[in-house]
């Protein structure tokens, strides 16, 4: 393998989905990662551990996901772009911090790719059930954004996207890849570095007199400086006012929370990330993500042959949910079917954003394998009736 000085592996590749996503957060500058071995998303990290050595950066494999939630965030307060790598029993530990990462506002990355569960479930074969816990893991009120590639070549694409969000938004971003995905090998083409469009940080130009730490500008994300740069700066989990201390009131809780999700509503509305096919005229909707999406196409090719006027939904930005995209939708067509690897996580918000003009049809399935595409073309076909 030969990289270019800023690390980017350009070329043609036939890889899978775990390592493309290690060389998009590559591309995208991340130079610190900490993880703990866990199947599917080992892969990962055990490549940037042997990439990183030759751009300038470090991996640590820490004692366990707790400990490696928390380290990816003093990386980026060091100065560092960071990310962690899990599957779901390490998601579950890292939720504490989490929630951290989006009340401090700390520009981060979380990839899981994700297995059967509860518990240590499945540990090598996929499902699609960490999607709520993606969004509502830890408590309170906050706001993540939450990508979902259904291709190795997305794995590259959106690792980039997930940087470059969290870097605008200040936020916390999941990378929800699940095992099929992962493990997945075909074509990926890395662009040479200077056609990737990487955010830095927004460190803010004023003088350490007049910074506040959790000021908003316009877009209501404040601007970042890190450690050694003479600023003095304090970041708690607490409630906090603009200067980062901690503020024990209840109109400073309502301020805080209600930025930390309002700030994400550019990508609930115009900037939601989905891919749509047929729409204009249909009657059925599929709405997929992930692996599961690449199987509803061929039940959205048999449904359209048998006359069936179904068109594609795919999400490909999960969190925040585009509801106003499916409410549109929700007005002209019957009704809404939702494969995924659950019990049906994703179509609760499916029907709670269809305001009930448009039945939503939950094509579950517990993981382990894929669905069959003839499940989901009766789903279509019992739609369209």
């Amino acid at each position: 393998m030969h990289a270019d000085p800023k690390g980017v592996l350009t070329g043609v590749h036939f890889i899978d989905g775990d390592h493309a996503c290690c060389e998009g957060t590559l591309a995208a500058g991340a130079r610190f990662a900490a993880g703990y071995p866990i199947t599917p998303s080992t892969e990962v990290v055990e490549r940037f551990a042997s990439r990183i050595p030759t751009i300038g950066g470090i991996f640590i494999q820490m004692e366990d996901e707790l400990a490696a939630s928390i380290a990816i965030q003093g990386a980026v307060w060091g100065g560092a772009k960071a990310f962690t790598v899990t599957s779901g029993p390490g998601f579950s530990l890292m939720m504490e911090h989490i929630g951290y990462a989006a009340i401090t506002e700390t520009p981060c990355v979380f990839i899981d790719v994700q297995r059967g569960g509860p518990s240590t479930g499945l540990p090598t074969l996929p499902a699609q059930a960490d999607m709520m816990q993606a969004r509502w893991g830890s408590h309170g009120d906050y706001g993540i954004v939450a990508l979902c590639p259904n291709s190795p070549q997305e794995c590259f694409d959106l690792a980039v996207t997930a940087f470059n969000l969290s870097e605008e938004f200040r936020v916390p971003v999941m990378m929800m890849l699940d095992e099929c995905v992962g493990h997945m090998t075909e074509k990926v083409v890395i662009p040479e570095a200077e056609s990737i469009a990487v955010t830095p940080r927004r460190y803010t130009k004023r003088p350490p007199a007049e910074y506040r730490p959790f000021e908003p500008m316009v877009d209501l994300v404040p601007e970042m400086v890190k450690a050694g740069d003479g600023y003095r700066f304090h970041v708690t989990g607490l409630t906090h006012d603009e200067r980062g201390y901690p503020s024990m009131h209840g109109d400073t809780q309502d301020r805080m929370v209600r930025r930390l999700q309002d700030k994400l509503k550019p990508l609930a509305n115009g900037r939601a990330l989905c891919e749509t096919e047929d729409l204009d005229d249909a009657e059925v909707v599929v709405v997929s993500y992930e692996i599961t999406s690449r199987v509803a196409q061929r039940a959205l090719q048999a449904a359209r042959r048998q006359g069936i006027r179904a068109g594609k939904f795919r999400l490909v930005s999960a969190w925040p949910f585009p509801s106003a995209r499916i409410r549109e939708l929700a007005g002209r067509v019957k009704a809404f079917v939702v494969p995924e690897l659950n019990l049906g996580q994703m179509a609760l918000e499916v029907e709670r954003a269809a305001q009930g003009k448009a039945r939503t049809i939950s094509v579950s399935h517990a993981g382990g394998t894929v669905h069959d595409p003839d499940t989901i073309l009766e789903a279509i076909l019992e739609a369209a009736r």
